[in-house]
């Protein structure tokens, strides 16, 4: 794989600046309770290594985020870490950081450019190509063991303009395509609630509204699966008659688990990330090489282990 080097010279560059020896954080929201798990975990790590971080939010703005980046980098920041708010549009990001020889690290979210980053940067994540795998054949294996060969569900996406969310939704469309799954799962509808609990809370309300007989949910992370959970419980839907699943293993989600609710999640190392992204961007600006690409495993989370997760959130 591919390592970073911090070109030489940059310490010497930098550091006259009084921020030299701080690192800037973009995230792309705050109002996030995955990101912020992610963010404090980041914090956390920071303060455990008495490293300055200046946080900030974009509030799921492109051009709030591009600005924050150009301040860090007129700030002389040592290093800069970005949440995107829109993957597909990182390749500025990237050339002003690499233009002005600061190292930057994407996290949680993949960059567009991710083959092409320039040496001084790195991405950490964990990779999404198991997220929604894992999701989608677990979802399989319970309507097997229910006794079906057929099931009909509705999936709610991320916001498509995020690599996460795209891989994710191509994920279930592989798995129930293929020969692994054992049950033939229609597709009802898909449509995006942009991670959102009330967005999906009332896409879902409209699709029950219709009237379509439906046998599961499969969502793209654990917020919107809640938000699909809230509207079938207040539409009377039996929980035990239908199948839930999402990404992301956050606490609420854990809760949902246990009240019975939810059936399958897949536990993101929120804390996890955070703390890498810091520990790479630390050594990148210290001249240090890591990996351009580092991730965090995911891990199946069923009613049958929800408890070891518990724990560790």
């Amino acid at each position: 794989m591919k390592k970073t080097l911090l070109i030489a010279g940059f310490a010497a560059l930098m550091g006259t600046s009084a921020m030299a020896d701080d690192i800037g954080v973009s995230m792309a929201k705050f109002d996030d309770n995955f990101l912020t798990v992610l963010r404090n975990g980041m914090d956390a790590k920071g303060k455990e290594l008495g490293v300055s971080l200046q946080i900030e939010d974009a509030q799921d703005d492109v051009a709030k985020q591009l600005d924050q980046i150009n301040n860090f980098i007129a700030s002389g920041v040592s290093a800069i870490i970005v949440n995107p708010v829109d993957t597909s549009a990182t390749q500025a990001m990237s050339d002003a950081a690499a233009a002005a020889n600061i190292p930057l690290v994407y996290v949680n979210r993949q960059p567009i450019n991710i083959d092409t980053l320039p040496d001084n940067q790195a991405f950490v994540a964990s990779n999404e190509v198991d997220s929604g795998t894992l999701e989608t054949k677990e979802v399989c294996r319970l309507f097997k063991e229910a006794g079906k060969t057929e099931a009909n569900v509705y999936v709610l996406q991320g916001q498509l303009s995020n690599q996460a969310a795209v891989q994710r939704t191509q994920d279930i469309h592989d798995v129930i395509g293929g020969t692994e799954c054992g049950v033939k799962i229609n597709i009802i509808d898909e449509q995006t609630a942009n991670w959102s609990r009330d967005e999906a809370q009332n896409l879902m309300t409209n699709w029950i509204s219709s009237g379509t007989a439906f046998d599961g949910v499969i969502a793209n992370n654990d917020e919107m699966a809640i938000g699909a959970i809230q509207a079938m419980k207040a539409a009377n839907v039996d929980m035990a008659t239908v199948v839930v699943g999402g990404v992301d293993a956050t606490q609420d989600a854990l809760v949902a688990m246990q009240a019975g609710d939810l059936d399958v999640t897949v536990f993101q190392d929120a804390a996890g990330q955070g703390a890498g992204a810091l520990d790479a961007a630390i050594k990148l600006s210290k001249g240090e090489a890591v990996e351009q690409k580092v991730y965090v495993p995911f891990q199946l989370v069923t009613p049958a282990n929800v408890a070891d997760y518990v724990a560790k959130n």
